[in-house]
C-alpha cells in the first residue's frame, strides 16, 4: 500500500494512530502510541486509546492550524494541492514540527525515530511531491 497523505502533509498510513481500515491497530499499539506521545511531549499525560486513535482528517478534527477546515473549503485534498501553497499556515505547522524532532530523535528508540520521521516530519516533502503530480 502506497502512502496516504493527510491534509498537512502527514503520512497517514505510517502513522501508529491511524486505525482506520486496514489499518487498524490492538489495544496494546495504541497503549503504547499513547505511551510515546507523552515521552515526545505530543501529550502532557498518558490519553486513552480512544483519544490516541484516528481515523484521518475529518470535518471535526480540532487543527490548530485550520488545514483540515481549509482543504474542505478549498476542495482539495492537501495543502500541496493549494494555489497558496505554502502558506503562513502551513509553514507555521511545518515549523512546529520540526521544532519536534530533535528532542525525539534524543529520547525515542531508533525504531519509533524512524517511524514518527516517516510519518510527521517528512511532511513537506509528501506536499511537494503531491504539488508535483497532481
Amino acid at each position: 500500500m502506497g502512502k496516504i497523505i493527510a491534509a498537512c502533509g502527514n503520512d497517514c498510513s505510517r502513522c501508529p494512530r491511524y486505525t482506520k481500515a486496514p489499518y487498524e491497530k490492538s489495544s496494546e499499539e495504541l497503549k503504547q502510541t499513547a505511551e510515546l506521545w507523552f515521552k515526545i511531549g505530543y501529550r502532557d499525560h498518558v490519553v486513552s486509546n480512544q483519544e490516541i486513535s484516528c481515523m484521518g482528517c475529518q470535518k471535526d478534527n480540532w487543527c490548530r492550524y485550520k488545514i483540515v477546515k481549509c482543504v474542505r473549503e478549498n476542495n482539495i485534498c492537501n495543502c500541496g494541492q493549494c494555489s497558496q501553497y505554502p502558506c503562513e499556515n502551513i509553514k507555521n505547522c511545518f515549523e512546529v514540527t520540526q521544532s519536534f524532532e530533535p528532542f525525539c530523535r534524543e529520547v525515542c528508540t531508533i525504531d519509533e525515530y524512524n517511524m514518527l520521521k516517516k510519518a510527521f516530519f517528512e511532511k513537506k516533502e509528501n506536499l511537494s511531491v503531491t504539488k508535483t503530480t497532481d
